[in-house]
């Protein structure tokens, strides 16, 4: 129960900080990904960084699905939640993180990969119930969207919470 709970946290936590800085503009990650040239101060010479631009792990058709599973197993073993930021995706390992950006309306959320699928063919991820609303394709079924692989810096909010006797 405190895991289910960390990690709803952690999900909770990363799908704010995306809001927050849509909405402050881009982040120190998001910048630090864009190359730009730079100028010393001391030389006045240009100069660029050696970060490298930011690929997409995968881009192609999203769908969703929801109550008809709902409670059932997972291929990671936990019970299906269709509120839970989660999603079924045929090959990433399992406990994966993956940002999802719809490219209708460039909305994105992070969710953990719990499950296999999808089991239709053309379609790349199916994510919770909750995270198609998130991304606003909720209506509409299915949707063009990228993904790409998500490491949480901060790992400690994903591990169980130790019992304090």
């Amino acid at each position: 129960m405190r895991r289910r709970l960390a990690e709803g946290l952690a999900v909770l936590l990363s799908v704010a900080s995306l809001g927050a800085g849509a909405a402050s503009g881009p982040s120190s990650l998001e910048a630090a990904k864009v190359t730009q040239p730079l100028v010393n101060q001391t030389s006045g010479h240009k100069r660029k960084t050696n970060s490298p631009k930011s690929k997409a792990y995968q881009v192609g058709t999203a769908s969703w699905y929801g109550d008809y599973f709902q409670g059932k197993t997972t291929a990671s073993g936990e019970p299906f939640d269709m509120r839970d930021f989660t999603a079924a995706h045929p090959s990433l390992p399992l406990g994966s993180f993956v940002k999802v950006t719809n490219l209708r309306n460039g909305k994105a959320v992070v969710v953990r990969v719990n499950d296999r699928g999808p089991v239709v063919d053309g379609r790349i991820i199916d994510v919770s119930y909750n995270a198609a609303r998130a991304l606003g394709f909720k209506e509409r079924g299915v949707q063009k969207v990228r993904l790409d692989l998500y490491r949480p810096t901060d790992m400690a909010l994903l591990q169980p919470v130790a019992k304090l006797n």
